[in-house]
């Protein structure tokens, strides 16, 4: 029987401290070994314990999860799990937290004092699992560094403007999609679709940043916009993201595919016949085989394919259960494939 994962839990709430380690410690591959009572007193345990894996909590006294996440990265990097607040600020510094090397989070549904969650109980365990099992130093410590080189874009202008970039993404998607987003030109000709999974309440956050740190103007999408060039729309958490004819947006809470709201597939399959060869269709990190699906529509229907390759993945979920049933016409590093995408659109005329 293989050893369980030996997780410690920093919460300021003794209260969650004991629900943390209750759901936790349910799982049998998991063992709870301790647990923290603010930033410092976390710093002293992983010293003196080593733990497998962090569950940290956003908002404590003395250090606070972020500053805490940063001296865990900077002594000796470990997996870590945030436990966000599902506020704006909140969600604006899980971002922050994931840029600093957190391997991902799980928002608490009703403030720090929770007794429903339990619903998440499932959600908590798979993370901090695909935590242990995937976590990268090199990758989730590094500053995120796109290419340096200017992409060309005079070429861009002759470029055919019907074209629509569908993009998937789940673990380690914030961090990747700021390797893409930004590098795409002002004069991007194509419109962009993205799903990342992530709840409710923080893919504005997300949507803002990409936006203010972009050529290309970025929004959370609303029912009834309409995919137009230079222009990416992030699925909002919890509402799947379809696309009707004329590249009209609608969003909807059909029942969850792949345990996941938004999903991948859902998008890609709506957007695959409407477009055709017109479809460029992108899949990134992320744990599970949603997108693989609506890959394989992208593909019959003539459009052409990119998927992340293992070494820049943080998890190699998605993109391998693309590659793996040989959907991917281009398999590349995360820093190639703003450009891969760019020159793709520049043949398009």
């Amino acid at each position: 029987m293989k050893k369980p994962i030996r997780v410690l839990i920093a919460d300021d709430s003794a209260f969650m401290r004991k629900v943390i380690t209750d759901l936790v410690d349910s799982d049998p591959e998991l063992q709870v070994i301790s647990a923290a009572r603010n930033g410092e007193h976390a710093l002293e345990l992983i010293a003196n314990l080593n733990p497998d894996v962090i569950t940290l909590d956003l908002e404590m006294p003395k250090l606070n999860g972020l500053e805490t996440l940063k001296e865990i990265m900077r002594v000796s990097p470990k997996p870590v799990v945030m436990i966000s607040h599902l506020t704006q600020e909140g969600a604006a510094t899980t971002l922050n937290c994931l840029d600093a090397g957190a391997m991902d989070f799980i928002p608490k549904p009703s403030g720090s004092i929770s007794l429903d969650f339990a619903k998440v109980a499932e959600d908590l365990t798979e993370k901090i699992k695909v935590a242990y099992y995937n976590f990268k130093p090199g990758i989730i410590t590094s500053t995120p560094r796109p290419r340096v080189e200017t992409i060309p874009t005079s070429s861009l202008n002759l470029a055919r403007r019907d074209m629509v970039v569908a993009l998937g993404t789940s673990s380690g998607g914030p961090r990747a999609l700021k390797e893409v987003i930004p590098l795409l030109p002002a004069n991007f000709p194509a419109g962009m679709v993205i799903v990342q999974h992530m709840p409710a309440g923080f893919t504005r956050s997300l949507a803002d940043r990409l936006n203010s740190e972009s050529k290309i103007r970025v929004k959370e999408a609303e029912d009834g916009d309409r995919i137009e060039p230079g222009l990416a729309l992030l699925a909002p958490g919890n509402f799947h993201l379809e696309i009707e004819q004329g590249g009209v947006i609608r969003l909807n809470q059909k029942p969850q595919l792949w345990g996941v709201r938004p999903c991948v597939d859902y998008m890609m399959e709506t957007i695959a016949p409407l477009y055709g060869e017109r479809v460029i269709g992108v899949i990134l990190t992320g744990m599970g085989r949603d997108g693989a699906n609506g890959m394989a529509s992208i593909k019959k229907y003539g459009g052409q394919t990119i998927v992340q390759d293992e070494e820049t993945c943080l998890v190699y979920g998605m993109p391998r259960a693309a590659a793996e049933r040989g959907l991917a016409d281009h398999i590349l590093p995360l820093q190639d494939i703003a450009h891969k995408i760019v020159q793709l659109l520049e043949h398009k005329r």
